[in-house]
């Protein structure tokens, strides 16, 4: 069983002045929304923007120029916290609402403090190639009884489809691998028709397989079978032998 669970949004303050709140309220389609200014310091002079607890960042898309923005810091933690980067969010700035999506985020490397953050503009009417993250639910029969042990494959797959249509996550259910030997592959999931799976389908994503002191024994005890045929038709070939001399 697969699911694609509906995107989630947030409401939280910074001061007296509301940064981020539910997208239908205010703004427009998207779960998550923030409020930002526009951004004339650029290079090395945003240092003191930093300094301020602001972050600097930029808006572009295909259909528009690029917009230099700056955001109250803990605002924008607490936002990609929640949307992270495939929930749509609703950034207004200067009387204009930009439906977008956070691609690149640099941190600092001892810190880990946002030094800067990219957002790409959407058209809501073209179709856009995303990383989604896949969760694993439930348990496999084959795993909870001992039988075999659980392999995965990658930890996320590319989806495209439309802006309104993206999904956080994809979760699978473990629970249809009764066996050793049962899998799940790419062509086995279903999203809809409105998402498409860049994926090859033939990409294994869960497998239950034999553990592995168990299929050592298996292996040796099928080498010792078939010595033990080896010498079963040598000694039966011996035994002619000796028969062809006694006559």
């Amino acid at each position: 069983m697969v699911n694609a669970p509906a995107n989630r949004g947030a409401f939280f303050m910074q001061g007296q002045l509301p940064c981020c709140i539910w997208g239908d309220e205010e703004f427009g389609v998207s779960e998550f929304a923030i409020k930002a200014q526009e951004r004339n310091l650029t290079g090395k002079k945003v240092r003191p923007l930093r300094s301020q607890g602001l972050v600097p960042g930029i808006i572009y898309g295909p259909t528009m120029d690029p917009v230099n923005i700056q955001i109250p810091g803990r605002s924008l933690e607490t936002l990609l916290m929640n949307a992270g980067g495939t929930n749509l969010i609703d950034i207004s700035v200067a009387g204009d609402t930009h439906i977008v999506l956070a691609r690149d985020v640099q941190r600092h490397v001892l810190r880990d403090d946002i030094l800067h953050v990219d957002f790409f503009a959407l058209r809501m009417d073209q179709k856009i190639a995303t990383d989604v993250f896949l969760r694993f639910a439930g348990e496999s029969p084959a795993v909870v009884s001992g039988q075999g042990i659980l392999i995965t494959g990658p930890g996320n797959l590319t989806i495209e489809t439309l802006p309104a249509n993206l999904i956080n996550e994809i979760e699978i259910s473990l629970d249809g691998l009764i066996e050793v030997g049962d899998g799940i592959h790419v062509r086995d999931l279903e999203l809809g028709e409105d998402i498409d799976i860049l994926n090859d389908p033939d990409e294994m994503l869960a497998r239950v397989v034999m553990p592995a002191a168990v299929a050592a024994e298996d292996e040796e005890e099928e080498l010792e079978g078939e010595l033990d045929e080896e010498v079963d038709a040598a000694d039966v070939e011996r035994v002619g032998e000796d028969s062809e001399e006694e006559e």
